[in-house]
């Protein structure tokens, strides 16, 4: 069965704004080292700052690296100390994704941003802001070192990445913005999702896989996710995953 062990995520009502940047980041590979492997810096990290995403299409809705970069060093700022395990500095992470968050009835500039931890590789973690304040966040840990862990691990806990959180369940707001991240093996070439009636290729950012999407209706179903590897072969599939739910709660 594959799975993760993650910390459940805080999921924070946001406003519903026009969306912008297309279906985001699709259709770009990047080498997927395993995510237990501490990845190299680039040259796209700063000295205080987290590194770049692998693509550009991973910034999606307008907002900016900059903007992605002081919400999670906010958020970090806020929550540090917290938790048992220490959640290190902006400069320790990656940012995978950054949208803007909608679907929700608190009305504002609301975004997340996704970061997973390099030095040492292994946590990600979840920062939402609303109107520049960090108003949610989780952590969690990968298990892909775990015997059960296939070559594609779904966040099984990140779904407040692609539906409202339960205070505003069946009262969506359209058009939506979703997400779903997870982690890869080195074997895995290309993630499918399929959300609604479109199906997006994932972008694979050392290690880890980002798919991103709008709706513009409500949905019953989860995202279907499907791995390949290089010659097409299909090496993980969600609905064969016992730890993946298949429709939303």
């Amino acid at each position: 069965m594959a799975g993760a062990a993650l910390a459940s995520l805080v999921a924070v009502p946001a406003g519903a704004y026009a969306l912008a940047g297309g279906e985001g980041a699709q259709g770009t590979h990047t080498a997927a080292a395993k995510p237990s492997d501490s990845a190299p810096r680039t040259s796209s990290a700063t000295t205080s700052g987290p590194t770049r995403p692998a693509t550009a299409g991973q910034l999606l809705d307008g907002i900016t690296f900059a903007q992605a970069s002081d919400g999670l060093g906010k958020c970090l700022t806020a929550e540090r100390g917290a938790p048992s395990a220490p959640l290190g500095e902006a400069k320790d992470y990656r940012i995978v994704l950054a949208a803007k968050s909608t679907g929700g009835s608190v009305p504002g500039d609301n975004f997340h941003v996704v970061g997973v931890r390099e030095h040492p590789a292994g946590m990600r973690v979840v920062c939402d802001i609303e109107d520049g304040v960090a108003s949610g966040f989780s952590t969690g840990t990968s298990a892909d070192d775990s015997p059960d862990a296939g070559p594609v691990v779904p966040d099984l806990n990140a779904g407040g990445l692609f539906q409202p959180s339960a205070t505003d369940k069946g009262s969506w707001k359209l058009p939506f913005r979703w997400a779903v991240v997870g982690t890869v093996e080195p074997s895995v070439a290309e993630v499918s999702v399929s959300y609604g009636d479109a199906t997006r290729q994932a972008v694979l950012d050392h290690g880890w896989f980002v798919a991103s999407g709008v709706l513009d209706g409500h949905v019953t179903a989860a995202p279907h996710i499907k791995g390949y590897d290089s010659s097409g072969k299909l090496l993980y599939d969600s609905d064969q995953d016992k730890g993946w739910t298949r429709m939303l709660p």
